[in-house]
């Protein structure tokens, strides 16, 4: 369920996309990961046209904290739409791979069943253990094909027959922002305790986590004067308390890394060697980073003067 952040050499210059892990650390000698062509992605479309056998990349991560615990043993519930199976799979494939007869309810939803992502492979693992359900709910079927799976859209009546005792199991849930909402307002609905709910998702939510201020939180003035020193690359730039440490990184030339740009992924997490910044991240950094100095570039802002191992 973790992610990598792949740094992509494209003509116009570097950039950086995330893509979540598809394979397994039980017994692959590999990573994987699964880039759906998206015509609008200046990222997947050079990937598709340009990825081959030899090329070597720069990579960031593994990250991420939407994964199953350090010892699953318990009953899960996966429900997916469009490339959010992915880390479903690495996780299915997980539990598969150690041997035993996992519990788990997979649902998988998509546009055609020529867009269900992994079917092979998980009816392939489904045939072979009893504890893998499959579940697969299409809007509509391939024209001259036979369907007998589900069609529509994913709805409580469909829970209920697919997964009767889902009360019982931990969620997870991956797919487009519209989806994975309303998944959280069936299982809400629905009288689920959201403490076992778990999702993966690249948007900016609505509220930040650290929208919820404490009260000797520093504030920035956004027309103050501040200073960053990059130390390691012996850099001092001026700008105010309104720039980013990634702002005024990119502005100046100096390769920072980063996914989301919202404090959601991580990959911009560098260490502050002194002063204090005002952070607003998306839980991209665990409060253990933050004690140790760290913070993330892309949503922290300085106040006065701020040095950085960059």
């Amino acid at each position: 369920g973790q992610f990598l952040t792949l740094d992509l050499p494209l003509p116009g210059g570097n950039v950086q996309r995330t893509f979540t892990i598809s394979s397994s650390p039980v017994t692959a000698a590999y990573i994987s990961i699964t880039a759906k062509l998206q015509p609008d992605s200046v990222g997947t479309r050079w990937m598709h046209a340009h990825l081959c056998a030899g090329m070597r990349v720069r990579a960031f991560g593994p990250a991420g904290y939407f994964h199953l615990p350090p010892q699953p043993d318990g009953k899960y519930l996966f429900i997916s739409a469009g490339s959010g199976v992915t880390p479903m799979m690495s996780m299915a494939t997980t539990l598969f791979e150690r041997g035993e007869d996992p519990d788990i309810c997979f649902i998988q939803c998509a546009r055609r069943p020529s867009d269900l992502i992994f079917r092979r492979r998980l009816e392939y693992m489904a045939s072979r253990v009893s504890g893998l359900g499959l579940h697969f709910v299409v809007s509509k079927p391939e024209p001259y094909e036979v369907w007998t799976g589900y069609r529509g859209q994913f709805n409580q009546l469909m829970l209920g027959l697919m997964c009767n005792d889902y009360l019982d199991r931990h969620v997870y849930c991956c797919g487009p922002e519209g989806f994975m909402n309303s998944v959280r307002e069936i299982l809400i609905s629905l009288g689920y305790d959201m403490d076992h709910y778990h999702q993966e998702s690249f948007h900016a939510p609505a509220e930040s986590v650290a929208e919820i201020k404490e009260f000797d939180d520093p504030v920035p003035d956004d027309s103050a004067d501040a200073e960053i020193v990059f130390a390691r690359s012996g850099l001092s730039v001026a700008c105010t308390e309104g720039d980013t440490v990634m702002q005024m990184a990119r502005a100046n030339g100096l390769p920072v890394a980063s996914g989301c740009n919202f404090g959601l992924c991580g990959t911009c997490k560098i260490r502050k060697l002194s002063g204090e910044v005002h952070m607003v991240h998306n839980g991209g950094i665990t409060e253990e980073d933050i004690e140790q100095g760290y913070i993330l570039a892309c949503c922290s802002k300085p106040i006065g003067r701020v040095e950085v191992e960059a």
